[in-house]
């Protein structure tokens, strides 16, 4: 039973690799199993991070009366949710169609065909038990209920494929319906939307950054400025060590489910950068260093790919595993780590707000997440308080650190290398953008094949290293990455990179009927259903990564099939924006691309003060082209040493002054 997961590039499921579960991996041999034993398929699916995944295991999969029950009664298959987002799709679609609701873990039961007809997330060892009987004697005696819910279920996960394009491109306006909603679930108190728990929302603040650029509103300032301090000050941030929770469990954002994902770090990360040119504003420029100074130094493979999680739970002192232990300190254990490195211990103390009133009985099960929660926005530490942090953290550094979840995904890793790279040509760090380059080349090395298409997910142990047919959202994700690399570094052969991907996108995912991009390539093993990826979520969905990329990549190589495609995609998602506006916010920035249009500028010739002109501010509607020429109109009949600002290649004057140019960008 082990060595079925023993193998896999999946640390997930390689924890689950001595259950006495008979697991099988995602794959032919268990459905053929299930049709030879004419019993249906358990689909249970996670993440190594999830801490409710691992309480399950314990409860259920490690427990001999429960998986004695399993094994009678299914063929079991475990799935990792990050390495087969596509196969977790189609389940929680189904999951949230019957329940209202989603999560992990998560729970199927499916047909040997595949079809979903029942599930849910979590299940408490005796409610699982119950589960399985009830599941196991609706199958053998009411096979047309099974049936009747395969239908009903099978309509509801189909439902992206059979979307209709809109005659039109949404207009500018259908941005304002999705305002209008972030709008009503403003907090306006501590910033995000809706009540707890509370997640990033990166997309949709970075929206309303995107309107404040054009109109310099100061209600689009407030929310954004709310909501970035409250989640820099609350427990959700890493005070210590940098980096951001995956959410917060309470409205302040004190609280959080402590693992920290790959895909957060690079799109908050991003997000803060964006804000600290905007606003000019140090705290932000602090917590975006801090960020990827975390990620390089804790999640970097030493030849530069990125790994994708840090896990919730650890060892505490009495070696149990509990969620958070690795984060949480008693007032007499910080205490004791400052006086041992030599520091006022009073000064640590009272900054993360350990001595503070409200912190009497701990904020959390009796021991304290150090933050800035009742000094929201105040940040920037002295050399005393700098200090203090490097003591404590030096402290928690002895401590077993979290599980780290070691694969490499290309869609996270693009969206990491895309933040990376415009970080460093933002703030001036040639570290980064090495570390930027050599992420990319690590990424070309060993996840692209020697037919050049790509694989989604890579494990040093796993055998092979790299698995899985890349997605539409890698894809993507990594048309977006090297455009921006292309544009931070001023090499010719990122833009090729990114037209090369493009292309393979186009080529292999793209809808021919209806327009848009399936999750899956025509080629790839074939689900129940084959979907779309619309809406945007914890990440942005492959169509909006899609669009945004597309259109950028058509700015700066006049390849304007790249707009057109694009164009189709907006016209597929016009049709379903409206039903849920602050679903689609990465959607709303390809619209306001396409809209309100692009500016193109070209540097040519070696003028850094030019360069600097361009990065001193986010210019989300801007596309880049300096250093090595290549084939774009851009570059056709330029003069060194002048910029050139075009909007759909035609030009203004050039201009050979910094002076100049700042007035021609405005």
């Amino acid at each position: 039973m082990a060595n079925r997961l023993a193998h896999e590039t999946s640390p997930y499921l390689r924890q689950h690799q001595d259950n006495p579960v008979d697991w099988y991996a995602w794959g032919d041999e268990a459905f053929a199993a299930a049709r030879a034993r004419h019993v249906p398929v358990l689909i249970s699916v996670g993440y190594s991070a999830c801490h409710w995944c691992h309480v399950m295991a314990h409860e259920c999969f490690e427990d001999d009366e429960v998986a004695a029950r399993m094994n009678e009664l299914f063929v079991n298959v475990k799935v990792d949710r990050e390495e087969r987002p596509d196969v977790d799709s189609v389940y929680m679609d189904a999951v949230q169609a019957m329940t209202g609701r989603g999560g992990w873990p998560m729970t199927v039961f499916a047909t040997p065909k595949g079809e979903p007809f029942f599930g849910g997330t979590y299940f408490p060892k005796p409610q699982f038990l119950q589960l399985l009987t009830a599941i196991d004697d609706v199958w053998r005696n009411r096979p047309a209920d099974v049936q009747q819910n395969v239908g009903a279920l099978m309509e509801a996960i189909d439902r992206t494929r059979t979307v209709a394009p809109a005659k039109e491109i949404p207009a500018l306006g259908t941005i304002d319906l999705g305002l209008k909603q972030l709008a009503g679930m403003f907090d306006r108190e501590w910033g995000g939307f809706g009540n707890a728990p509370k997640f990033p929302s990166t997309a949709s603040i970075e929206l309303i950054l995107r309107v404040h650029v054009r109109t310099a509103s100061p209600d689009a300032r407030q929310v954004v400025d709310t909501t970035l301090q409250a989640m820099a000050s609350g427990g959700m941030y890493d005070h210590l060590g940098g980096g951001f929770a995956r959410y917060a469990t309470d409205q302040k954002w004190l609280v959080p489910h402590f693992e920290k994902m790959l895909y957060d770090q690079a799109l908050l990360a991003r997000t803060y950068v964006r804000a600290a040119q905007v606003f000019d504003d140090p705290v932000y420029r602090q917590v975006a260093i801090e960020t990827i100074e975390y990620v390089l130094r804790d999640l970097r493979h030493r030849d530069g790919g990125f790994f994708s999680a840090e896990d919730a739970d650890s060892l505490d002192a009495e070696g149990h595993s509990h969620e958070g232990a690795f984060y949480v300190f008693s007032v007499d254990e910080a205490r004791d780590a400052l006086v041992a490195a030599g520091e006022d211990p009073d000064v640590g103390l009272e900054w993360y707000e350990f001595t503070h009133e409200a912190n009497t009985n701990g904020n959390f099960e009796g021991r304290i997440i150090p933050a800035r929660l009742h000094h929201r926005g105040d940040l920037l530490r002295s050399d005393a308080v700098e200090r203090a942090r490097l003591a404590l953290l030096a402290h928690r550094e002895t401590r077993p650190r979290p599980g780290l979840d070691d694969k490499v995904l290309v869609e996270w890793n693009g969206l990491m290398l895309a933040t990376l790279a415009e970080a460093a040509a933002a703030f001036g760090r040639a570290d980064w953008l090495d570390a930027a380059r050599q992420t990319a080349e690590f990424l070309l090395d060993e996840l692209r094949g020697s037919d050049r298409r790509w694989f989604r997910s890579w494990q040093a142990d796993g055998s092979p290293r790299a698995r899985h047919a890349a997605l539409a959202s890698d894809h993507a994700s990594m048309v977006d990455a090297f455009t921006r690399l292309g544009e931070a570094t001023g090499e010719a052969r990122w833009i090729h990179e990114a037209m090369d991907v493009a292309d393979d996108l186009l080529l292999h995912f793209w809808d021919l009927d209806r327009g848009g991009l399936f999750t899956t390539a025509e080629d790839a093993e074939r689900l129940v259903v084959r979907q779309k990826d619309v809406m945007d979520n914890a990440t942005p969905s492959a169509n909006s990564t899609a669009a945004v990329a597309l259109y950028r990549l058509a700015a700066l190589s006049g390849e304007m099939r790249y707009a057109n495609q694009a164009d189709q995609i907006l016209q597929l998602l016009a049709t379903v924006i409206p039903k849920a506006p602050s679903a689609f916010s990465h959607a709303m920035a390809a619209i306001d691309l396409r809209r309100s249009g692009i500016t193109e500028i070209a540097i040519v010739g070696d003028r850094p003060d030019l360069l600097e002109v361009v990065r001193e501010r986010w210019r989300p509607n801007a596309v880049l082209a300096w250093g090595e020429p290549y084939d774009s109109p851009l570059w056709e009949s330029r003069t060194d040493g002048f910029a050139y600002v075009c909007r759909d290649f035609a030009c203004q004057q050039p201009v050979d002054t910094a002076e100049a140019l700042r007035a021609q960008l405005g």
